[in-house]
C-alpha cells in the first residue's frame, strides 16, 4: 500500500477520482449468477504446481482450472459495417456475457474513456445503444467529451469488437469473470463513490448482500515491522470472526498479513490489485491470491486483464479499497506510505471512518499513522474499538439488517441502538441530531437540510456545548 511497494513506472491507465455517483441503476444486464463461477476445487500445495495467477504457460482452454464457463473463441472477421453496432455484436458472443455487459466492457477498453466520462455518457444517453448510435455533435456536447474525444470514440466503437473478444478470453483463461456496475452483486458501497469502476474483473466471489455486508479496509506499509505484521493478523482474524470482510491491496507487508489473518480465522477477504487480473503482483503472493479466490473471498481489478503493475495504477486502486469498505484502519504507515492515500480517499471523498493503530513513538514506520491520529482519526487499540467506531456508520448504511457484526461466539447483534434523545432541543437542532445517524461534516448537513452552512455550524456549536454532539475530525457525531 505504500509508495515503496510500487514497481517502476510502466504503461498503465490512470483514472480521475471525482464525479457524482453514476446513474447506473436500472440498466439491463444478464442475471448476476450467470457471471459468477462455481467454487474452485482447491489445488494441491505442491510448489511445482503453477499458480492460476502466474502460470508458467497459458492454461489449456479445456482445463477446468482455467475457465469458469465454456466460450466459443472469436474468429477472425471484418468488423461489422454499422458503427453503431460493431462493438456490441461480437463475432462469437460468449453465452454468459450480456450485450449490456459487453458494451460496458468495450467502453472501458477505449483509450480516454475512464469511469467519469463513461458515467457522463450514460447520464446523457441512458443506454449503450444510444451512445453507439449518437451523432458526433451529440457526443461532443456531453461535459468532459468535446469534439476530439467524440471523434475518437466514434472511430474506436467501429473496431473495438475483436479487442473485447480478446479481453474476454484473457479473463476466462485467468479463471475470472466480470461484474458490471449495473449488476446486483456489484458492491453497493463502491457503486456510490465518485468515479466508481464501471467493470470489475473478479476471481472468486463477491457477496455484498450477505457475506460481505460489513467490509473493513486494513492497510499499511510494505516495509513494516514485526509489530505491524502481528497486529494486522490479530485485528484481521478477530474482525473476521466477528463477521467483517477484510479488504486490502494484496501488497507485501501489512496487506498480506491482513489477508492471511482473515482466512486463518475462517473469514472472508477481498484483494484489490494494482494490475490486471491475468498478472500477478507481487509474484510471491500468487498462492495467497489463489487461496482467496478458492472459497475465501475475491481478488478483483478494474484494469484490463493484461495490464502490468505501474505507479500510476496504485492511487486509483486505493480509492477502490476505500470505496468497498465502511471504514479504513491504518495499521502501520510511514509518512510516505500509500496507505495514507487510501485514508485520504476514505475521509475526503467517500465519507468513511478512518482509524489508526498507534505504534512506538520513536518508530518511523508509524509516523504516518500518528499524523492521522493527530488530525482526528479514531485511535483504536483493540478489534472491539473498530466495531464500536463502525456501529453508527453501518446502522445508517444497512438499516434493518444489523445482525452480522458481533463481539462474541454467540454472534449477538450490536446494532439495536435506541433513538437519539431529542428533548429540550429546537426544531432545527432536532433535525440536525436526527440527520447525524452517521458522522457528517457541517457542509454535508447543510446540503442535506437545505440550510446555510454558517447557521448549521452555529447550531452544531450549541449542541456540542450541550453535550449532544461531538467532533470526530472534520465531522460531527451524536453523543
Amino acid at each position: 500500500m505504500s509508495s515503496s511497494c510500487e514497481p517502476p513506472p510502466a504503461a498503465g491507465r490512470s483514472m480521475s477520482t471525482r464525479t457524482n455517483a453514476p446513474p447506473w441503476a436500472g440498466a439491463s444486464s444478464s442475471p448476476p449468477d450467470a457471471r459468477t463461477p462455481p467454487s474452485c476445487t482447491p489445488r494441491p500445495s505442491s510448489t511445482t504446481t503453477p499458480s492460476r495467477m502466474c502460470p508458467s504457460q497459458p492454461p489449456s482452454r479445456s482445463s477446468p482450472a482455467s475457465s469458469n464457463t465454456t466460450r466459443t473463441p472469436a474468429t477472425a472477421s471484418t468488423p461489422a459495417s454499422s458503427p453503431a453496432r460493431a462493438w456490441t455484436e461480437p463475432v462469437a458472443a460468449p453465452a454468459d456475457i450480456s450485450e449490456h455487459a459487453r458494451g460496458l466492457l468495450a467502453l472501458t477498453l477505449i483509450k480516454g474513456m475512464g469511469p467519469v466520462r463513461i458515467a457522463r455518457l450514460i447520464e446523457a444517453f441512458g443506454t449503450y445503444d444510444r451512445i453507439a448510435g449518437a451523432p458526433h455533435a451529440a457526443l461532443a456536447r456531453v461535459p468532459g467529451i468535446g469534439d476530439k474525444t467524440a471523434a475518437a470514440l466514434l472511430r474506436d466503437l467501429r473496431t473495438i469488437g475483436p479487442e473485447v473478444d480478446r479481453e474476454l478470453e484473457s479473463i476466462d483463461r485467468a479463471g475470472a469473470h466480470i461484474v458490471t456496475i449495473a449488476d446486483e452483486n456489484y458492491p453497493a458501497l463502491l457503486r456510490a463513490i465518485p468515479a466508481a469502476p464501471p467493470v470489475l474483473t473478479v476471481r472468486g466471489r463477491l457477496a455484498p448482500h450477505d457475506l460481505d455486508r460489513y467490509p473493513i479496509a486494513m492497510v499499511g506499509s510494505r516495509e513494516c515491522t514485526h509489530y505491524g505484521v502481528e497486529q494486522a493478523a490479530r485485528f484481521a482474524g478477530s474482525l473476521a470472526r466477528s463477521g467483517l470482510t477484510i479488504v486490502s491491496g494484496g501488497a507485501r507487508g501489512i496487506d498480506t498479513a491482513a489477508h492471511r489473518g482473515a482466512m486463518d480465522a475462517g473469514g472472508r477477504t477481498i484483494a484489490v490489485l494494482g494490475c490486471g487480473i491475468a498478472k500477478c503482483y507481487p509474484p510471491e503472493n500468487a498462492a495467497l491470491f489463489d487461496r482467496i479466490a478458492d472459497g475465501h473471498g475475491a481478488v478483483i481489478s478494474e484494469l484490463p486483464s493484461d495490464t502490468g503493475p505501474s505507479r500510476d495504477n496504485f492511487p486509483a486502486r486505493n480509492r477502490i479499497i476505500s470505496g468497498l469498505a465502511l471504514g479504513v484502519l491504518v495499521i502501520e504507515a510511514g509518512r510516505k506510505s500509500g496507505a495514507l492515500i487510501t485514508a485520504r480517499h476514505a475521509a475526503d471523498d467517500h465519507g468513511r471512518e478512518v482509524m489508526g493503530l498507534p505504534g512506538r513513538v520513536d518508530s518511523p514506520a508509524s509516523e504516518g499513522t500518528h499524523d492521522l491520529l493527530r488530525q482526528g482519526a479514531h485511535l483504536v487499540c483493540e478489534p472491539s474499538d473498530v466495531i464500536a467506531v463502525l456501529e453508527g456508520h453501518a446502522r445508517h448504511l444497512h438499516a434493518g439488517t444489523h445482525d452480522a457484526i458481533t463481539t462474541d461466539p454467540a454472534r449477538a447483534p450490536l446494532f439495536d441502538a435506541p433513538p437519539p434523545d431529542l428533548g429540550g432541543l429546537t426544531d432545527l437542532q432536532r433535525a440536525i441530531v436526527t440527520a447525524l445517524a452517521e458522522p457528517r461534516t457541517a457542509d454535508d448537513l447543510a446540503e442535506s437540510l437545505d440550510l446555510d452552512a454558517g447557521k448549521i455550524r452555529s447550531e452544531l456549536t450549541m449542541l456540542e456545548i450541550a453535550g449532544r454532539v461531538r467532533r470526530a475530525g472534520s465531522r460531527f457525531e451524536r453523543v
